[in-house]
């Protein structure tokens, strides 16, 4: 099947990609759009619990993956920002829920206090409900000048990569294997293109979708979008032992303290990164028919790999 993208390649005198005046531009405008996207009505507690976190900061890096994608296929920012906004929601649900003492126990996300430790364990439970739900409301009702039958992909996709299918199957084989020495390699791979990687895949495939890219275009970006996904949780494996709580905005060495098996306590610091920097390069090479128009993916591929948060 032909694609719907052009397939413009680039030439010796592509500009420079200025990432960081991206990221910038774009955290701004993701910024403004969650803080119009709830506001606090009776029963006021829950909706200043779930805007605690949901505008506590962040790289924003789902909700600019939506958007890059969708560009890339044709589509424009209005028309992605309210799925790109729904995503964070998803995000900070899922951080809100995995700091609770049941969980991974977190005092710290984002360089604050986690949400149970301001509003307690109950209402942070209902805030991570809240945001999960109102993020599906948020692009039923919110999207414009996109058919139905795509914003009905876009909600069915996301629901699977949040569900047992996805975000919460990866979670739950992570939490059996705590504690054990012999998880392995498989076992790690599978938590983590499951926990991390799924909402990762999501963010790239329902800007497409929205957009409306062809299958083949959309299993080009599932390929770039599970690579990145990988290589995002491998690095995130090394900053918890190499980066400060300052730098990390969260308790740093938590695996160790939970004995989680990670990519370095199987591979080692220098080689998980090597193998962080392998994935990356092909989630790039996966986007090459692209041209010039892939530069925004392709960049924040090589964030990944180079951040320190």
């Amino acid at each position: 099947m032909t694609s719907s993208i052009d397939r413009n390649t680039a030439t010796a005198a592509s500009p420079v990609f200025d990432l960081k005046a991206y990221l910038k531009q774009y955290q701004q405008q993701v910024e403004a759009a969650l803080e119009q996207s709830i506001a606090v009505v009776y029963p006021e507690k829950i909706y200043e619990s779930m805007r605690y976190s949901l505008l506590a900061g962040g790289k924003r890096l789902r909700p600019i993956l939506c958007l890059a994608s969708c560009e890339l296929a044709g589509g424009s920012i209005a028309m992605a920002m309210p799925t790109a906004c729904a995503l964070e929601m998803i995000h900070t649900m899922s951080l809100i829920h995995d700091d609770l003492p049941a969980m991974d126990n977190d005092d710290y996300r984002r360089g604050q206090l986690t949400n149970h430790k301001v509003y307690g364990e109950d209402v942070a439970i209902l805030a991570g409900d809240g945001l999960l739900a109102y993020a599906f409301e948020f692009i039923a009702t919110q999207t414009q000048m996109v058919s139905p039958d795509r914003v009905l992909r876009v909600i069915g996709h996301l629901g699977r990569a949040v569900g047992a299918a996805g975000l919460v199957g990866g979670q739950i084989v992570d939490l059996e294997s705590e504690g054990k020495t012999d998880v392995s390699l498989d076992t790690l791979n599978f938590i983590h293109r499951h926990k991390t990687g799924a909402l990762l895949e999501a963010s790239v495939l329902c800007g497409a979708l929205l957009a409306g890219a062809t299958e083949s275009d959309l299993q080009r970006l599932s390929t770039y979008a599970q690579d990145i996904g990988l290589a995002f949780q491998i690095i995130d494996d090394v900053l918890d032992i190499t980066a400060t709580q300052e730098e990390l905005g969260k308790t740093a060495g938590k695996d160790l303290q939970a004995q989680k098996v990670t990519y370095p306590s199987i591979w080692g610091i220098e080689e998980s990164k090597r193998q962080a920097n392998q994935l990356v390069e092909a989630a790039k090479a996966a986007l090459d028919p692209y041209g010039d128009r892939a530069q925004p993916l392709k960049a924040l591929a090589d964030y990944i790999t180079a951040r320190r948060n």
